[in-house]
């Protein structure tokens, strides 16, 4: 299978415009998200699809191809699409141009899902370890069933571990504990186990050119997430598990603390 990584990159991000061209450690965003890819394995290309030549520019100065699409494009998505549409490539991997932690390993996880040739899509998880993450709405959760292909995404904690949940509650996006559900507010209890959706996404061409011609999902408007209208297509969505973390880069505090944590762990 030939695979090609294409990373969305827009210039007018609402909370934070300019974004993939902030520096991060003397670099800009876009060119860790960039060198991260290439030290995937089974990558056989790496491209940056922009609306913005300020950011074309950036990106070929650092030695990676760039493409111009058109401002327009509602989502990252079909982005992508619009690129892969005119390339000779088996799968396609949508790599987001804020994320500057993503590495080859996980990359090359999302292309071997393919290997199963009932995935469609692949993407990844990691397991939630504190409880707050559970109930927050900006960390999206998701469950699979026995061969790990994806039953449901949502902003909510899903699954509701009724008993274990009880004695807790919701305050806004914050958590409250109102009885002894844990000592530890920040743990979870070894029952538990719920996990958080890493958005990397490999496609077989042929379904991202399907599904980002289909319109806006019932769920998918519910939820403002892409993933769902695959599932009620009836898109089969395969997980695998990673141990590795992520942060995005939404806003300009964002960006410093993805700058703490590298220069605490690299």
């Amino acid at each position: 299978m030939r695979s090609i990584a294409i990373i969305p990159a827009r210039y007018g991000s609402s909370r934070f415009p300019g974004k993939p061209l902030a520096l991060l450690n003397d670099k800009p965003l876009i060119q860790h998200v960039c060198e991260n890819a290439m030290t995937a394995a089974r990558l056989d290309r790496v491209m940056v699809a922009t609306d913005d030549e300020k950011i074309r520019r950036a990106v070929e100065s650092f030695g990676v191809e760039a493409v111009i699409t058109s401002s327009d494009l509602p989502s990252g998505t079909d982005r992508i699409a619009g690129v892969a549409n005119k390339l000779d490539y088996d799968i396609i991997v949508n790599i987001q141009g804020d994320e500057p932690l993503i590495n080859g390993k996980m990359i090359d996880d999302v292309i071997k899902i393919h290997e199963d040739n009932l995935a469609e899509i692949g993407t990844l998880m990691k397991k939630i370890n504190k409880m707050e993450e559970i109930f927050d709405p900006n960390i999206v959760k998701v469950v699979v069933d026995n061969n790990g292909f994806a039953l449901y995404f949502s902003r909510a904690p899903i699954p509701f571990y009724r008993d274990e949940f009880q004695g807790l509650k919701v305050a806004g996006c914050g958590l409250q504990v109102q009885k002894s559900v844990t000592n530890n507010p920040d743990s979870i209890p070894g029952i538990i186990n719920v996990y958080k959706h890493i958005g990397i996404y490999s496609y077989r061409k042929d379904v991202l050119l399907r599904l980002t011609g289909l319109p806006q999902s019932r769920l998918e408007k519910a939820e403002k997430l892409e993933q769902l209208r695959a599932l009620e297509n009836g898109v089969r969505i395969r997980v695998m598990e990673t141990e590795y973390e992520t942060i995005g880069v939404d806003t300009p505090e964002d960006l410093g603390k993805v700058g703490k944590w590298l220069s605490t762990y690299s």
